[in-house]
């Protein structure tokens, strides 16, 4: 049996290009790109607050109730969220599951914090989450 690719075969050759530019893989990779630049740059902000304070986006009560106190706890979120992004890069159809539970996991944060609940942050999430839904098969199309 052999097992070898001949790259001079000329239907090897088509089916590359043809790959590449459907519009569903080329959506894939969009989503992709952005799954993995998105929490590793967060993650990373999370040490520098370059972007934003993301102490604020910390509810209260889950800052007095961390026994390592809410800013520590976010440079865990950061680490997470790195890992996450690596993850996505990785092995996309394993760590999809993680980033949509990530997701999931700040809208609810974001609604404990009051007065955030029409937030620009939400609203990416949720679109971000939705992505992340449709392309596991388990959100509405």
């Amino acid at each position: 049996m052999n097992t070898t690719i001949d790259l001079t075969d000329a239907s090897f050759a088509q089916a590359a290009p043809i790959r590449t530019a459907s519009p569903s893989y080329q959506a894939f990779r969009i989503l992709q790109i952005g799954f993995v630049a998105a929490p590793i740059l967060f993650g990373v902000d999370k040490f520098f607050h370059v972007l934003v304070n993301w102490d604020q986006y910390l509810p209260a009560i889950v800052a007095r109730l961390s026994p390592i106190g809410g800013h520590n706890l976010m440079l865990i979120v950061g680490v997470v969220e790195i890992c996450a992004g690596i993850g996505v890069a990785w092995k996309p159809r394993i760590f999809a599951y993680v980033v949509a539970a990530w997701l999931a996991a700040i809208i609810v944060n974001l609604l404990l914090i009051p007065g955030y609940f029409n937030s620009g942050l939400l609203r990416c999430c949720v679109a971000r989450f939705r992505a992340v839904a449709r392309r596991i098969n388990f959100g509405p199309s």
